[in-house]
């Protein structure tokens, strides 16, 4: 049995700036182990590592685009690094715009649609000092940075994206106290959820106000919450509620499947995170409520052994085409991540890529599940 997907659906797979650019140093990520006490960052656990080189895509970008027209994608996510941007408050770097300039346009050239992140976790080291999202003036700051990236790259992509998970983002920096800037404090943590609302809703109507004929989401990680609808209320709705009037589109992140009590998780990636493909059918036919676009802007897992890959994208599509049989609006689907990268906590150890990559001498080699994904993205079926 074929299952058709519909007509100009973008089928890509997604990376960030931090996780593959390398050499970015002015930001919290880059500098935690040299400006935070060694003492403090003894009690956490783990202690996160920067991602120095990383992939080198900074300067190998054609090189992985190329790639990704190989693997029949005609859809890119990607996200531009503040920190390169505005390396000083209110100071911008027009050669970084032009080097974005040039990364959108070698998309353009392959024929591949960017979908462009303004930010994804990392803070210009200067804001972070002044207390990043915890700043009064943070939603003002941030737009103001929205705003000056989309007046001079809103040529370049249709689709933006105010930012990634921010849930994930305020967890790990403020209720786990596991990121920057470990700072484990429960009325932290939402003080900076309030924040980040603003933060969207101000970058929001400045985007919408220079090009209104941009489309404007953020990217929401939603884990499907097994018989406890009131946590999965909060957790995947609450930011959602407070913005869905300021949104064109959303973005669906999906990994977790999470059961409180109950049986020990079957399947499994190479971090212990359950295969539950099932969840994300849930996930969209609760966010069709919203009546958006939707797009699955993350989705993968870690697998170094490219073994369970391929059966993981196929059957988390399956039942998103069953969404779509259902009445969800579903019009594209990222899978996470294009290359093997950097996984903040998790540091190099973890494999999500299509693409293998050796550190050593920064050689890509695509992965066999690649090719059978691209069978998917060149046809727009999936044969079940």
């Amino acid at each position: 049995m074929v299952k058709n997907f519909p007509d100009n659906f973008y089928w890509g797979s997604a990376t960030s700036s931090y996780q593959v650019e390398g050499g970015i140093e002015n930001c919290d990520w880059a500098s935690q182990c040299r400006n935070y006490p060694r003492v403090e960052l003894k009690s956490q656990k783990p202690c996160v590592p920067c991602a120095g080189r990383a992939c080198d895509h900074y300067n190998l970008y054609e090189k992985d685009f190329d790639l990704i027209k190989q693997l029949g994608q005609n859809a890119h996510r990607l996200s531009i690094e503040w920190s390169r941007i505005e390396p000083e408050e209110g100071r911008f770097d027009e050669k970084e715009i032009e080097h974005y300039r040039k990364v959108l346009q070698s998309l353009r050239d392959r024929g591949i649609e960017p979908f462009v992140t303004l930010w994804h976790f990392t803070l210009p080291l200067w804001f972070a000092k002044k207390g990043g999202f915890e700043n009064p003036k943070a939603p003002e700051i941030f737009a103001r940075y929205c705003g000056y990236v989309v007046e001079r790259l809103g040529d370049m992509a249709k689709f933006w994206m105010t930012m990634n998970e921010s849930m994930v983002y305020a967890s790990g920096g403020y209720l786990k106290g596991v990121w920057p800037p470990f700072n484990k404090n429960f009325f932290r943590f939402l003080k900076v959820i309030k924040t980040l609302i603003s933060s969207h809703l101000a970058s929001y109507i400045i985007i919408r106000k220079i090009n209104p004929e941009l489309r404007v989401g953020i990217a929401k990680n939603n884990i499907y919450f097994e018989s406890f609808p009131l946590i999965s209320h909060f957790w995947n709705f609450y930011f959602l509620n407070k913005i869905k009037n300021h949104l064109d589109f959303i973005g669906l992140n999906y990994y977790f499947h999470r059961k409180l009590f109950g049986n020990k998780n079957k399947e499994v990636s190479d971090m212990n995170w359950e295969i539950y493909p099932k969840g994300i059918y849930y996930l969209l036919r609760e966010l069709k409520l919203y009546n958006l676009p939707i797009y699955i802007t993350e989705n993968g897992l870690a697998d170094a052994k490219d073994t369970k890959r391929e059966k993981f994208i196929k059957e988390h599509l399956f039942w998103a085409h069953k969404a779509i049989e259902e009445g969800v609006d579903l019009r594209g689907y990222f899978y996470w991540s294009l290359l093997d990268s950097f996984e903040w906590a998790y540091g190099f150890g973890p494999r999500f890529g299509l693409v293998e990559m050796d550190y050593e001498n920064m050689e890509r080699k695509i992965r066999p599940s690649a090719w059978e994904y691209k069978k998917i993205c060149e046809t727009n079926s999936l044969e079940v």
